[in-house]
């Protein structure tokens, strides 16, 4: 028999502080107890798409309608959880948890996910930065002589863990990688715990990228489990899960019914919702997408998704939280500047008005826009929990009308699927999950909509607006007028460390496959340090 063994790569100065024995024990512990039930879910998410492929498609679920239909609630939400008009998200290097703490919205989610890449350094960095944060003693200072340190007031924090699919290769039990989801949950909640007790606080979390109720019913057992393990009383933990895949959309009741004794929430995670239409039915071509811009909040299924989430969760006390706007505001070009942010304050004038509780923004400079809307509809009130939209009638077939959507596939939109992708893959290699690309904050999610949308694109055949066949010849072609005008102007040593070489090829492997492959960050993770 092999002797029981955790292994620890070598990890970067100053993480014995996070990598205690104590803190590697509780790993150990949470991945020898739930590993085997995270590999068989991730087996019948393999089925599953196989059977959408052979023909199948999604419905509201049978088993479960008796519990659709009982009245029943989830638990209590804590106090600093009650109002959540704003929250701001983005990763967790000092300066961005600094200022996103100090940014006057009303939550943090801290991002170990789409918006972060894992290269060790982050990971551990990140958590140790965590740390800092809850003790409020993190500071910051540049090169250029300019210091951050965290204000008197600031948001809630609230931690994202990578998703069930994704694992942190630097440490090992037995030779098998730790779920990264058990990882990044795990080492927070270690070291913190107790901490955010302290200071009225708790430990908050979101979970991303759950494909229904039985990945959530995992999740619970974790909590539970670990709640145990820290003598935390039962619920102490609080969760928001993102609906950001197809298959949850038809499940939020069973989602909120297994997690009811730690959810506060759900919310409406818009970029990775459009990818998970692709990614559900890439044979179909009923569900072949126009060009990503062209993709709206009011689009026919997006509408549909979204007016369901409001009803669910207020049936149930949950919070309702809304999309993301990705835009980074530009101090250089004011009349640009004046239509983006019209855009962004209509966005969440119609999630206020949708029944939102809550919604996300990428930038600082926005909380007070989103923060205006919001105020408009709930006043003193901290939320609208209380308005349960029972007039909706949210049904499979329009969760489904894809088909719907106007917009055109242009030559600009391919144009722009490919510099975003290779971009955003580059900026992922060196490092940097959260990227700015012309005044939009890109982060994984976005960078799958791009090469999906491309891989689809080609598989149905589609002709551009302009009259060209989107094929293999005109993708090859675009993708080298795309990388020559990147890397024109920019100096050999910039291009040296750039990694957009590494991000043109893994890019074009895989708008070019035959099989979409399930996510971008898998094989690029093989390339990370």
């Amino acid at each position: 028999m092999t002797p029981e063994r955790v292994d620890v790569s070598t990890a970067p100065a100053g993480s014995e502080r996070i990598l205690t024995p104590d803190a590697i024990g509780f790993l150990e512990g949470l991945h020898r107890e739930f590993e085997g039930d995270r590999i068989a879910l991730l087996a019948a998410r393999a089925e599953r798409r196989s059977r959408l492929a052979a023909g199948e498609s999604f419905d509201f679920l049978t088993a479960t309608a008796s519990g659709r239909d009982e009245d029943w609630r989830v638990g209590s939400v804590p106090g600093d959880l009650q109002d959540r008009r704003v929250e701001i998200t983005g990763p967790t290097d000092p300066k961005m948890l600094i200022n996103a703490l100090n940014s006057g919205a009303r939550c943090f989610m801290a991002d170990f996910e789409d918006a972060n890449s894992p290269t060790w350094e982050n990971m551990i960095g990140g958590q140790a930065n965590l740390v800092d944060a809850v003790a409020r003693t993190l500071t910051h200072s540049q090169a250029d002589g300019r210091t951050y340190e965290l204000n008197d007031e600031l948001a809630t924090l609230i931690v994202r863990p990578r998703g069930w699919h994704l694992v942190e290769k630097h440490l090992s039990v037995d030779g098998a990688p730790i779920s990264g989801s058990l990882f990044d949950f795990g080492l927070y909640l270690f070291h913190n715990a107790a901490a955010l007790e302290a200071i009225g606080s708790g430990p908050y979390f979101y979970l991303p990228k759950l494909e229904g109720h039985l990945e959530a019913r995992l999740w619970s057992r974790v909590l539970v489990s670990a709640e145990d393990a820290l003598g935390l009383a039962r619920g102490t933990i609080k969760v928001t899960v993102l609906v950001e895949t197809l298959p949850a959309a038809f499940e939020m009741d069973e989602i909120l019914f297994e997690l009811r004794d730690h959810i506060v929430g759900l919310n409406a995670g818009r970029w990775d919702y459009i990818f998970s239409a692709i990614k559900s039915f890439p044979e179909r071509p009923e569900f072949v997408l126009p060009d990503r811009n062209d993709v709206r909040m009011t689009v026919p299924f997006m509408h549909a998704y979204t007016e369901l989430i409001v009803k669910t969760c207020h049936r149930r006390g949950a919070h309702a939280m809304g999309g993301m706007s990705a835009l980074i505001p530009s101090r250089r070009d004011a009349e640009a500047n004046a239509a983006a942010l019209a855009g962004v304050r209509a966005d969440k004038r119609r999630e206020a008005g949708q029944g939102f509780d809550g919604t996300w923004v990428a930038h600082p400079d926005l909380v007070p826009v989103a923060t205006e809307e919001f105020d408009l509809v709930l006043g003193e009130r901290p939320n609208q929990v209380e308005r349960l939209r029972d007039e909706v009638q949210s049904s499979a077939a329009e969760l489904l009308n894809v088909g719907a959507t106007p917009g055109e596939v242009t030559d600009a939109g391919l144009r722009n699927n490919v510099s975003v992708g290779i971009l955003y893959i580059a900026s992922w290699l060196r490092g940097n999950g959260a990227a700015a690309i012309n005044s939009l904050m890109e982060d994984a999610a976005t960078a799958e909509i791009a090469r999906s949308q491309i891989w689809q694109w080609i598989r149905h055949g589609t002709t551009l607006a302009e009259g060209e066949l989107v094929d293999a010849d005109l993708v090859r072609k675009v993708i080298g007028e795309e990388v020559a005008r990147i890397k024109d102007g920019v100096s050999p040593d910039e291009l040296n460390g750039s990694r957009i070489d590494e991000a043109t090829s893994i890019f074009e492997g895989l708008v070019l496959e035959p099989e979409l492959s399930e996510f971008l960050t898998l094989p690029a993770y093989e390339l990370l340090d």
